[in-house]
């Protein structure tokens, strides 16, 4: 039975913004938002196809390509095309431990600094939860933008910079297990000890909480996680 192709979803670009710069922002979003550690995934990039689906020539096309390439989310290889990079099982264990060691220092800022909103963002994406079971996909999603809500929370724009290069991966993985080992559940306790530890003001609680958290995922990555070739 032949396997579905997990792909991009191309959305046309408008013409009132530079194309280079709206064909880059709509293609990094693609790939953020594309599953590319789903054994399917279709890697390989068509120049003519995007254009077409972007409804822009292959000039701004290719100088947007490029950009990703020089971030290190696509590979031109010649002869060949281009391809979205997937790192390997080292790569991306690496990866969370960097973004263990970053969110928990945000979280540490968050605690120290938490406005009324984030602290409402943060409930929004833990409280309606409680039930993970019947909303497993809609947790999925407001797993990893907790996260980013954390991230945002410490207000320290160079984390949320460095973060920013590690989160097409890190979001993937995250995808990719919360199904798996009844981690959902785990998952949202260890959320709603963090929101506390944030609104306590427990700015160590929360350094603490956090990095556990992430390291968590990384000791089952480690353990249970084979990575497509």
């Amino acid at each position: 039975m032949d396997m579905q192709k997990t792909s991009l979803k191309i959305v046309p670009i408008g013409e009132s913004q530079s194309l280079k710069t709206r064909a880059y922002e709509a293609l990094k979003a693609a790939i953020a938002a594309m599953n590319i550690y789903d054994e399917n995934a279709e890697l390989r990039l068509d120049e003519r196809d995007l254009s077409a689906r972007f409804g822009i020539s292959r000039t701004p096309l290719r100088e947007a390509l490029a950009q990703l390439d020089q971030e290190g989310l696509v590979k031109v290889v010649a002869r060949r095309g281009i391809f979205i990079v997937r790192k390997n099982k080292a790569e991306i264990l690496d990866m969370i431990t960097a973004w263990a060691a970053l969110e928990s220092m945000a979280a540490r800022l968050a605690a120290e600094r938490i406005t009324p909103e984030n602290l409402k963002e943060l409930h929004q994406l833990t409280d309606p939860y409680s039930d993970v079971d019947r909303h497993l996909g809609e947790y999925s999603d407001a797993n990893i933008r907790f996260h980013q809500a954390i991230i945002r929370a410490g207000g320290n724009p160079l984390i949320e910079q460095i973060t920013d290069s590690l989160f097409m991966h890190v979001r993937a993985i995250r995808n990719r297990t919360i199904v798996e080992k009844d981690r959902a559940k785990k998952s949202l306790a260890d959320h709603k000890h963090i929101v506390a530890a944030i609104e306590s003001g427990d700015a160590e609680l929360a350094e603490r909480l956090v990095r556990e958290h992430t390291l968590k995922l990384r000791a089952h990555v480690e353990e249970h996680v084979n990575f497509p070739s």
